[in-house]
């Protein structure tokens, strides 16, 4: 082994805490190119001024989405979210986002603000998403944030590393939320636990767009401190497009310097484990209450009764997973005494769903569709569970009482079964609702 060979993480801190090289184990003090907050914005501003600083030393770098609990589902929420606006019209902040733009990774992934090699802090654990896009991303605390703002930076302990070969495709059917939940179901909810879990394979190349962000998003209920994928030309793509609609320009522009700006871990890099998987093996999961590594096949789950189907988050609420549920649905309807709620990610997941007609299908089918919006994720309002009832849910959480009521159960599942589920009333997979 080198000793100057770095992993991604170790490779990503030395840029963004100004070092030549960092190690694992060191403790550097990292400038962020990004620091992200939601509608937790408001109390962290509290914490904030009792730093005796009035200004936000780098205002250009935040990113604030109001998405959580949007619209407001109460006064409370109402005065959380006018206190955001009014930090974002005193502080200049430039990059925020109004109620029913959509949930924060994925409206920061859209209106590429995170670019590959960069460093984005965020008050919301699932930062680790924006390692799609092969930067650097870590979910924080309210107060770390608060210094953020008031320094411009924060000292972090460069993470072990775990090497996460992917090999092979998936069969048809399985998705990278089914690898994700059987990964960890069979590595544990703290097997990453602060660990850097970096993706390398002739796999990485075969997963989709929505399965690339899938993947580092699910990594944070693996325990991770960030998740990486490398980057490729279909990630370069996405992004100059973006940056081209939001800057000026072409995106032919753009593509060097995203290309020069991305990170690749040495091949002879120290790790402290490595896994290798062949993405054919896989098989639809499910998660069962009341925890994310209690994994199964969906087979085994057959007749288990289904109350709520949700079909959303920053996990699975792209234009691919209601293009999978619609196939699923399509010419059908939801069974009796079961509900289907569809929230898109972004507003502009929810146009292009509309112009493709897969709303209309959504409400064909008898499902509900929301604002785009975290929804009932996390248990604010749009769809929190009577006692004692059932959801399978595409989320990414499902401890007791995460949806809003302790006494309820929530599955987690890909955005087929959640659908096929809320076609059955039952937890099934798809190909056991074609006689429906």
């Amino acid at each position: 082994m080198s000793q100057t060979a770095k992993t991604f993480a170790e490779k990503a801190l030395a840029r963004a805490s100004g070092n030549s090289s960092v190690s694992t184990g060191q403790i550097v003090d990292v400038a962020p190119d990004v620091v992200l907050s939601h509608d937790n914005t408001a109390a962290i501003w509290k914490l904030f001024k009792q730093l005796g600083v009035e200004r936000v030393k780098y205002p250009e770098r935040l990113c604030i989405t109001l998405d959580h609990a949007a619209p407001a589902p109460t006064t409370q929420h109402a005065q959380n979210h006018a206190d955001v606006r009014r930090f974002v019209a005193e502080q200049g902040v430039k990059h925020a986002f109004e109620v029913g733009r959509g949930i924060c990774h994925q409206v920061l992934s859209e209106e590429a603000l995170v670019l590959p090699g960069q460093t984005i802090l965020g008050a919301d654990s699932h930062t680790t998403h924006y390692g799609w896009l092969g930067a650097f991303g870590a979910g924080v605390g309210r107060s770390e944030v608060a210094a953020l703002w008031a320094t411009g930076e924060l000292w972090l302990r460069v993470p072990e590393a775990m090497q996460t070969e992917l090999t092979g495709k998936f069969a048809p059917g399985v998705t990278a939320k089914d690898f994700c939940l059987q990964l960890i179901g069979k590595l544990g909810a703290d097997g990453g636990l602060y660990q850097s879990i970096e993706f390398c394979g002739d796999g990485v190349d075969q997963l989709s767009m929505n399965d690339r962000m899938t993947i580092p998003n699910m990594m944070a209920e693996f325990g991770a401190k960030n998740a990486y994928l490398p980057p490729n030309e279909m990630v370069f793509d996405y992004l100059a497009k973006r940056l081209a609609r939001r800057l000026g320009g072409t995106a032919a522009h753009y593509l060097p310097q995203l290309q020069a700006q991305a990170i690749y871990p040495d091949a002879d890099a120290v790790y402290a484990s490595r896994h290798r998987f062949d993405l054919a093996q896989f098989e639809p999961m499910v998660a069962c209450p009341h925890r994310v590594d209690n994994v199964v096949p969906v087979s085994q789950l057959k007749g288990v009764r289904v109350h709520q189907a949700f079909l959303g988050t920053c996990t699975n609420g792209r234009l691919e997973d209601i293009a999978a549920a619609c196939a699923v649905l399509r010419g059908k309807k939801i069974a009796a005494g079961t509900r289907f709620l569809v929230l898109p990610a972004s507003s502009e997941v929810m146009r292009e769903a509309t112009a493709l007609g897969y709303v209309g299908e959504l409400l064909d089918a008898g499902a509900v569709v929301g604002i785009p919006s975290c929804g009932p994720c996390m248990g604010n309002h749009m769809g929190v569970p009577a006692t004692g009832e059932v959801t399978i849910s595409s989320a990414n959480r499902n401890f007791k009482g995460r949806m809003g009521t302790r006494d309820s159960e929530i599955y987690l599942a890909s955005p087929a079964v959640v659908a096929a589920s809320a076609l059955a009333g039952t937890i099934c997979a798809p190909v056991d609702v074609d006689a429906i």
